[in-house]
């Protein structure tokens, strides 16, 4: 009988389980938890008070997170860091819709005020202006590249800062200069503003060399398809540098500038932007090639315009169709490149669905042989335009290889031969002046990469000789800032300590001639800059005459990153704080925000 008892007992949970699908699921999920757990499934008053008990106390737990988490102080930091890394207008405090969000989300706590953000941003500019002079004293060479840049009837230069870690041999960045150009852009307030930088950061004496652009052709960098002169102004454009600082000084300037050198990349995209037009222009190509383009131009802009055509591009090809929405070789290049790797069939239906005159065979050949020909070119731009893995020693190799593709190309060319050759005549032209400059020589020599490979076997013993009257000069005793790298001897033992008894003789330490080291580096096979350690005087080299970068590629960013303070609303931005913005934004990685 008591078994019988305990029977149904252990069978209680299952009554209770079946009699439980009367009710809501809600319940039901209750009661499976509770019985998987070994609870009992029957509430009671103490259960309840229990769990009552409980969710007071995650409130409790949430309200002390909230409050350890999100104070006035750290609501005005995370403000701080949403206005200067996406630079925003200081106006937006004022929105009312915004306020709402941060009363919302922080449960109460306000908005920070201008006074309070204008004061953070002086100490986070004082900061980094502060690490940023330390750091700089440490290093030995430099180069800068500057640009100017205008909208709305306003004129910036800007300014980069660029060296090579001694120890590392990585490249290091910082913006020194966002500055408003007032009046009239002329030589004196150019180098007048340059010189100025140069001194607030006291690198005068260290720079090696400041990139500037080419000119005229790299003016409306930022013009996109269709849109009306108001927008454009918006936009904004680059003033030719090069033409202002090639002017005549005044005669009581006495101001320190450093030797000026010319874009390379800008020197290639001259180079496809004049002469290669010039030579479609005046070859029998020209009808095929203008008759190609305006059809892909009128893909771009159904593209651009109507959200419809980006769609059908995208289900057709089944990718994103580049729109170069920016005039710049480059871009154009990749956007054709995305537009000729479409099938035949794909890119008849795209025409057809965005009611388009289609491409002919042979338009698409000409499209497809183009893609393939200047595909060196689009690589070279490339690399002249990266940043952390450029370096001075690079522009020359780089020439070289892409006169030798293009002449591969020339043979098999069925269009663009006489355009080929006519390109390869302007880079010989508008390079000449590389091809004979001593720096950029040592540059490439002087970089494992390259070595003395580049060049005819006739020139390299004269390299050599250059190289080891350079590296005798070199002072492998004093570092960037003039202290001697010659340290005490360590005490690791008792006989480090002691000086008594006979002296220990000194450790032999194998050293090289100037002579032998080059001869050793020459002969060397590594490609990677960490066999510089190996070879001190060749890096002291490298270090000077690769610091200079060949594009002012970086400039560029720093004006790219302007947005939302150029335009109505930066009036309540005085000059100063505009400029520290900036800064602050490209330099992210020099400071922390005042806590």
């Amino acid at each position: 009988m008591a078994m019988v008892m305990r029977l149904k007992a252990a069978k209680a949970p299952t009554v209770n389980l079946l009699s439980t699908s009367k009710t809501s699921t809600s319940n039901l999920k209750k009661h499976l938890d509770r019985t998987h757990l070994g609870c009992d499934a029957r509430p009671d008053a103490k259960r309840a008070r229990r769990d009552e008990s409980s969710h007071c106390q995650l409130k409790k737990i949430k309200a002390e997170i909230l409050s350890k988490c999100l104070t006035q102080t750290r609501i005005d930091d995370l403000i701080f860091d949403f206005v200067v890394e996406d630079c925003q207008s200081f106006y937006l405090l004022e929105q009312t819709g915004f306020k709402k969000l941060i009363a919302g989300l922080s449960e109460g706590l306000k908005v920070t005020d201008r006074v309070t953000l204008f004061t953070k941003v002086d100490l986070a500019f004082s900061k980094m202006r502060e690490e940023l002079m330390t750091k700089l004293t440490t290093i030995q060479y430099v180069c800068t590249t500057a640009d100017i840049w205008t909208a709305n009837g306003e004129s910036f230069l800007g300014m980069t800062c660029h060296w090579i870690d001694p120890d590392s041999l990585e490249r290091k960045s910082a913006a020194v200069g966002f500055a408003r150009l007032q009046g009239t852009i002329t030589y004196e307030t150019t180098t007048g503003r340059l010189h100025d930088i140069h001194l607030a950061y006291n690198i005068e004496s260290k720079v090696q060399t400041t990139f500037t652009d080419n000119g005229s052709p790299f003016i409306s960098v930022f013009k996109e398809f269709g849109l009306n002169n108001q927008e454009k102004d918006d936009i904004g454009h680059f003033e030719n540098v090069s033409a202002v600082l090639d002017g005549e000084p005044e005669q009581d300037m006495l101001l320190f500038l450093p030797p000026v050198q010319r874009c390379a990349s800008h020197t290639l995209e001259h180079i496809v932007t004049e002469d290669f037009w010039r030579a479609i222009s005046q070859g029998p190509m020209c009808q095929l090639h203008y008759s190609a383009m305006s059809k892909i131009y009128s893909i771009w802009n159904k593209c651009h315009h109507i959200q419809v055509g980006m769609g059908c591009a995208e289900e057709i090809g089944k990718m994103a169709l580049v729109v170069p929405n920016v005039i710049r070789w480059n871009v154009e290049y990749c956007a054709v490149q995305k537009i000729v790797s479409l099938s035949e069939r794909e890119l008849t239906e795209l025409c057809a669905r965005l009611e388009l005159q289609r491409l002919q065979p042979e338009e698409m050949a000409f499209l497809k042989e183009y893609v393939t020909v200047f595909h060196p070119l689009a690589f070279a731009l490339e690399l002249f335009q990266a940043e952390q893995k450029c370096y001075f020693g690079l522009v020359i190799p780089t020439v070289l290889s892409l006169k030798t593709k293009l002449n591969e190309h020339k043979d098999a060319a069925n269009y663009l031969g006489d355009v080929i050759n006519a390109i390869v005549v302007a880079i010989d032209l508008r390079f000449q002046e590389l091809f004979s400059s001593t720096e950029a020589k040592i540059a490439t020599a002087t970089t494992p990469q390259f070595r003395l490979w580049w060049m005819a076997a006739s020139e390299r013993e004269e390299m050599c000789a250059l190289l080891a009257s350079m590296a005798s000069q070199v002072d492998l005793s004093v570092v960037g800032d003039g202290a001697s790298t010659e340290t005490l001897p360590t005490i690791q033992s008792e006989d480090d300590f002691f000086n008594y008894g006979p002296v220990k003789p000194p450790v032999q330490v194998q050293s090289r001639t100037v002579t032998e080291e080059i001869k050793k580096y020459v002969e060397g096979t590594g490609k990677t800059l960490e066999c510089l350690q190996d070879f001190p005087r060749v890096k002291q080299l490298f270090l000077k005459y690769n610091t200079m970068l060949p594009s002012t590629a970086p400039v560029q960013r720093l004006f790219s990153q302007k947005g939302n303070l150029v335009n109505c609303q930066r009036n309540i931005l005085t000059d100063g704080y505009f400029e520290r913005i900036q800064l602050l934004k490209y330099n992210s990685h020099l400071y922390t925000a005042a806590k």
